[in-house]
């Protein structure tokens, strides 16, 4: 069996369970709040800057992983002789795929994926290749096949406000008024071929009543799913939410396992508390 390790960026949100049975090694962007830096999901969480947000309105800032940080990272198993493959945040939205790949340039066994996705939908394609290390495939064939899924994958999401868009300038301040007058949900999409985000589709009402159109939604538009498993992630949710989101999902009898996840910070920084999604992966 090939001695290759499996790892990801942390903005995976792949979950502990996951993460130990799959072994999966994780490396976190930065994250600097009031001018300190903080390591993603190590010493910093979402809620800290939820609160220094309504605080003041700080608004954290996300930092990109450097060539230098992958090749130390990517050290402790290359000079042992191990190969890597590691499936990172979309290229499309960070600067980290470009330094992973100068990384694995400077050594001998490093396989880069660019997951074009986001979150949990990154995870799926982890698992994917943690199965198939299992099966003891090798390396280039694993890459192979788990890019080839990534057409596969769907991810989106449903933000309940857009207050953080807004502070981060992603979304201008006359609509986000505008959305919070008229009571609208926005959604989003990752594009499976880009990588790329982009606005799906607006909801009017309350938030229960809008993830409940906006999952049926879903599994109308994609009924062809893999069965083996799905995500519901969330970046801070009521518990009677995300409950009335996995009963629903599990109604449907489409998935043998359905994982909640909480979204790291860098995702969290970006679309604020209350955002909720489903990512799941077609035959």
């Amino acid at each position: 069996m090939p001695k290759i390790i499996l790892s990801a960026d942390r903005t995976c949100d792949i979950g502990p369970e996951l993460q130990e049975k799959y072994s999966v090694n994780l490396i976190s962007y930065s994250i600097t709040l009031n001018d300190k830096k903080y390591m993603d999901s190590v010493d910093v969480f979402p809620d800290d800057l939820y609160a220094a947000f309504r605080k003041d309105g700080t608004l954290p800032k996300t930092s990109a992983i450097n060539p230098q940080e992958y090749i130390e990272y990517f050290s402790q198993w290359t000079d042992k002789g191990y190969e890597v493959i590691h499936i990172t945040l979309s290229s499309a939205i960070t600067s980290s795929y470009q330094s992973c790949l100068l990384a694995a340039a400077e050594l001998p066994g490093v396989h880069v994926i660019d997951s074009r996705n986001v979150s949990s939908a990154i995870a799926l394609l982890v698992i994917e290749a943690g199965e198939r290390i299992a099966q003891g495939l090798p390396a280039e064939q694993i890459v192979e096949e788990v890019s080839a899924l990534r057409a596969k994958s769907h991810c989106s999401f449903v933000l309940e406000t857009l207050d953080f868009m807004k502070a981060g300038g992603r979304c201008s301040g006359v609509a986000a008024l505008a959305a919070g007058m008229l009571g609208l949900k926005v959604s989003i999409e990752v594009d499976n071929e880009t990588g790329e985000l982009h606005a799906a589709k607006k909801y009017r009402g309350n938030m229960d009543r809008v993830l409940s159109q906006y999952v049926s939604e879903q599994f109308e538009k994609y009924p062809n799913v893999r069965p083996e498993r799905m995500y519901i992630t969330h970046s801070g949710v009521p518990e009677e939410r995300l409950a009335a989101v996995k009963k629903q999902v599990e109604a449907t009898g489409l998935f043998k396992e359905i994982y909640t996840s909480r979204a790291s910070c860098t995702i969290s920084t970006h679309c604020g508390p209350g955002t909720l999604g489903v990512l799941f992966l077609e035959k």
